[in-house]
């Protein structure tokens, strides 16, 4: 069965695309440039805080960012800071020397932390994220849930990291993690929004990548569920990417964001696994219109 996007719905995933984000490794500063050259200016782009990165090491990305002007995010992985006075001189270097003003806030999946938090809570309720100047924050959001955190857990911390941060006077928003499932992450909006209807929501989607790539990053990152959904259905790898092209998953989110008087994804965040220029490549193409999908499966 085929479905057409309306002519609403395209004008839906052309601004979902245009406000939404993009990801880029920390040492691929070279990056910066090509993704200016394909993104609206003042884009966000969050720089990941991989294993083998120290966290200061995010900040030359992050000012080549701005100097091509993109808004960088950085991403604080809370179990991988040594100390509160590392963060702290991160997040002011950050601040004087790249313009930033959001972070998003994951635990990472050290097993064990290198320094005070042990999850992304600690860095929020000790006060070191708003001394910094930070004024937003994202939170990640699981819409097939947490591999090792049940769901009622992930509900409570949600309500106290927006407690928290409402407390200090900081902007929360939330960036899910990708999935296979476009109705799972309707499911999960559609939750927010009844609990947190002022909440921001950014929805991650898997941006082009080679199967066996998007295999490996989608076992690492929870997304199970929607893998073993694929396979029952008799999609095997080799058919994978096409059939979770993001076009697909960005009509989804159209569909819904055009059905409800207030939506509240702002915008899509684009995954790139190491691929960023090909992934702003594809937002580019949404956004002047020339890859809008007129037939999804």
């Amino acid at each position: 069965m085929h479905a057409a996007a309306s002519s609403e719905q395209s004008v839906a995933m052309i601004e979902l695309t245009a406000c939404g984000s993009i990801e880029m490794n920390a040492d691929r500063t070279g990056d910066a440039g090509a993704i200016a050259d394909l993104l609206p200016a003042n884009s966000k782009v969050f720089v990941n805080h991989l294993p083998r990165n120290a966290l200061s090491e995010t900040l030359k990305a992050l000012a080549a960012l701005r100097a091509a002007g993109l808004e960088p995010v950085p991403h604080i992985a809370a179990r991988r800071i040594a100390s509160r006075a590392a963060l702290k001189d991160f997040l002011e270097h950050a601040v004087r020397e790249a313009g930033v003003h959001k972070v998003l806030l994951i635990g990472g999946d050290d097993l064990q932390p290198a320094g005070p938090y042990r999850d992304s809570l600690g860095p929020l309720t000790d006060g070191v994220i708003a001394e910094s100047g930070i004024r937003e924050v994202g939170i990640a959001g699981y819409p097939e849930g947490h591999a090792r955190i049940p769901r009622a857990a992930l509900d409570r911390a949600m309500d106290e990291k927006l407690a928290t941060t409402a407390a200090q006077g900081l902007s929360p928003f939330v960036v899910t993690q990708f999935s296979f499932a476009p109705m799972r992450v309707i499911e999960y909006c559609t939750g927010l929004a009844t609990r947190w209807p002022a909440l921001s929501v950014y929805v991650g989607l898997a941006g082009p990548t080679d199967p066996l790539r998007l295999l490996r990053f989608a076992q690492r990152c929870g997304v199970s569920a929607s893998l073993r959904a694929l396979r029952d259905q008799g999609f095997g790898v080799a058919r994978l990417v096409t059939h979770t092209d993001p076009s697909e998953q960005l009509l989804a989110l159209a569909r819904y964001c055009t059905a409800r008087r207030a939506c509240n994804v702002v915008g899509v965040h684009v995954f790139s696994f190491g691929g960023v220029r090909e992934a702003a490549t594809w937002m580019n193409r949404i956004i002047s219109g020339r890859a809008l999908v007129a037939n999804v499966k």
